[in-house]
């Protein structure tokens, strides 16, 4: 296992592929994406003051025989403990407060890593994008429910998906989860706390209401549904049943969003290489981060999660790298 001013150097990873190749037809060195040098100038940051935050080294304690892929998501558990979901041979790392290395599992059955979101009981939920299947687990990784089938793609009518990208469930233990993660049709499938489905909405397109590779999603304290529509760059607004309520425009790629305990939102921003504190009006009050090779620069901001202390890590899946960030 190697190291880069405290980033792992992660296996699995197609843009480490990609860049291979690249450096083999140019002659270049530097083992960085050419979507992390090329990545937007100031006029698609967005204009707001610094969240208060430094990048550190992510203190995370790896055996050298356990490997990490490139992270895809992350989230704080309530045991105070922090679990890395990753597109490498060991795909869901578990790791204490204090860095220590706890366990891995789920080695063979996932094929592309994407979301994980933890649900009101404490339960672990993922999304595997090109397996087209979606896991409900407890926190010692028993599987509790599958929605799909592993590696067939279809129309939920039939009980299958399409390329899952995340999920969110509410208070009532519904579920929403998004598909369409560039193939088949962008859209919110919402189901009960069973698996069953209740209903759906979506669709290609740009006007409100339909989607371009719909990203995140998370619910609100009042049950209101918040979708990142990546590729549109916004992020929608809908309540429980679908009903389009607003939406809030960003110059950057929305691409992970994130609730803290008391519903203050944030949002990391794919290439823009950006952390957004967000008011209630979806304008960003505090921003931090820049795409870049350095400590704390990103590849792709893909998903993030701040820990009961204020720390915040983000999956970084071009890079590839776990980012930690802590108060100024």
């Amino acid at each position: 296992m190697k190291t880069n001013r405290g980033s792992i150097r992660f296996a699995g990873s197609n843009s480490w592929i990609f860049v291979s190749v690249l450096m083999l037809t140019l002659g270049s060195s530097p083992p960085v994406s050419a979507q992390v040098l090329n990545g937007p100038g100031p006029a698609k940051m967005e204009d707001a003051a610094e969240l208060g935050y430094r990048a550190v080294e992510h203190g995370l304690k790896i055996p050298a025989d356990v490997e990490m892929g490139a992270p895809s998501s992350v989230v704080w558990t309530p045991q105070n403990r922090l679990l890395v979901f990753n597109r490498g041979p060991n795909p869901f790392m578990e790791f204490d407060a204090n860095g220590d290395f706890i366990r891995s599992w789920g080695q063979g059955e996932y094929l592309r890593p994407h979301g994980m979101r933890l649900d009101p009981e404490g339960n672990i939920w993922v999304t595997d994008v090109n397996n087209h299947v979606v896991r409900k687990m407890n926190l010692d990784g028993d599987v509790l429910l599958t929605i799909g089938t592993p590696g067939k793609a279809g129309d939920p009518e039939d009980g299958l998906l399409n390329e899952p990208t995340d999920l969110a469930v509410n208070s009532a233990g519904e579920i929403f989860l998004l598909v369409g993660h560039g193939r088949g049709t962008p859209q919110v499938l919402k189901f009960d706390s069973t698996g069953k489905l209740m209903d759906k909405w979506g669709g290609p397109g740009t006007g409100p209401g339909q989607f371009d590779t719909p990203h995140s999603i998370v619910v609100n304290e009042a049950g209101q549904v918040y979708v990142a529509d990546r590729q549109n760059r916004r992020i929608q607004i809908f309540d429980a049943s679908g009903t389009y309520i607003k939406e809030w425009a960003y110059k950057g790629l929305p691409c992970g969003l994130h609730f803290t305990a008391d519903y203050q939102l944030y949002m990391v921003s794919g290439f823009s290489g950006e952390i957004l504190k967000l008011d209630k009006n979806g304008k960003a009050i505090g921003a931090h981060g820049q795409p870049g090779k350095g400590l704390g620069e990103f590849g792709e901001a893909h998903y993030m999660t701040i820990t009961p202390a204020g720390d915040i890590f983000v999956a970084d899946t071009v890079k590839p790298a776990l980012h930690k960030f802590v108060r100024m």
